[in-house]
């Protein structure tokens, strides 16, 4: 009998799952690359948009450089044209996740898209919580820095090539409501690109719409991390949620190496203390 007790509490030990929430631009992917270079980590894109094929500068895809070796799943996977479902997310999180843990490693989900994250977790017929132990990392950055750097990312992604590259997706009949069209960056650039496909050749008018689409497109990403603040504090405060504040507003105030090191400083070494606690102690 004892020996069944035995098997029977080992059954009931549940498996260790880490998530990395945060307004978009806060630096998500990064801190989720470090844990799991850490950690012995694979990464879950939790991003709806990022899971589709194509526009790797206007939806902010890490490259092969920035993963440092970190296997990465539900990233550039999905036809650009068909819709992915919260359905969809759920399945595919759940494959990989066991697939990472028959590896042995920890599952590290991280993206943006907050309502996928909320429907995984709390879904009472997947029975997550039952099954899973979760860590909640809050990687935050007051939403006046934030919006400051948001602006100056919107103007380094044009200069990387934002501009040609959504205009291969761009069609006269294309459809915005679903599929990576959905993405911020390519409907707030439409009036630009239809003036130049009718052969526009004011170039004072074709400035006016492509400065008011970038303009456009630096306040709706803007409008999408103060939705996207405001949803993981009602996870945290109105549903209860056990989530870890790191605030990362200094980090993005410093400068170069200053930067580096208040990032260690302020976000680096409190995420691993938290993540330890959470994997080898008793409370977290």
């Amino acid at each position: 009998m004892k020996m069944d007790t035995r098997n029977n509490l080992h059954q009931q030990v549940k498996e260790k799952v880490l998530f990395v929430l945060g307004s978009t631009a806060t630096g998500k992917s990064k801190l989720a690359i470090y844990l799991a270079t850490k950690f012995q980590g694979e990464v879950i894109n939790s991003d709806k948009i990022q899971v589709h094929k194509g526009l790797d500068i206007v939806t902010n895809k890490v490259t092969d450089e920035e993963m440092c070796g970190v296997p990465h799943h539900l990233l550039g996977i999905i036809d650009p044209e068909v819709d992915f479902t919260i359905t969809d997310f759920c399945e595919k999180t759940l494959h990989a996740m066991n697939s990472i843990l028959d590896r042995g490693n920890l599952p590290i989900i991280a993206g943006g898209s907050n309502r996928y994250i909320e429907a995984l977790v709390d879904n009472e017929t997947l029975s997550f919580r039952n099954k899973y132990d979760c860590c909640f990392l809050w990687l935050h950055v007051s939403l006046p820095v934030l919006k400051k750097y948001i602006y100056e990312r919107v103007d380094q992604m044009v200069q990387s090539g934002l501009i040609d590259e959504v205009r291969d997706f761009f069609t006269l009949d294309g459809d915005y409501s679903k599929g990576i069209r959905r993405s911020i960056g390519v409907q707030e650039l439409d009036a630009y690109y239809r003036a130049e496909a009718a052969g526009c050749e004011d170039k004072e008018k074709l400035e006016k719409l492509f400065e008011e689409g970038i303009d456009t497109m630096k306040s709706n990403t803007y409008d999408l991390a103060y939705r996207q603040f405001e949803k993981i504090n009602q996870l945290k405060l109105e549903k209860g949620w056990n989530i870890h504040l790191l605030d990362s507003t200094e980090v993005f105030l410093k400068r170069g190496f200053q930067r580096e090191q208040e990032w260690r400083w302020g976000v680096a070494e409190p995420s691993m203390n938290i993540v330890s606690n959470f994997l080898y102690g008793d409370k977290y």
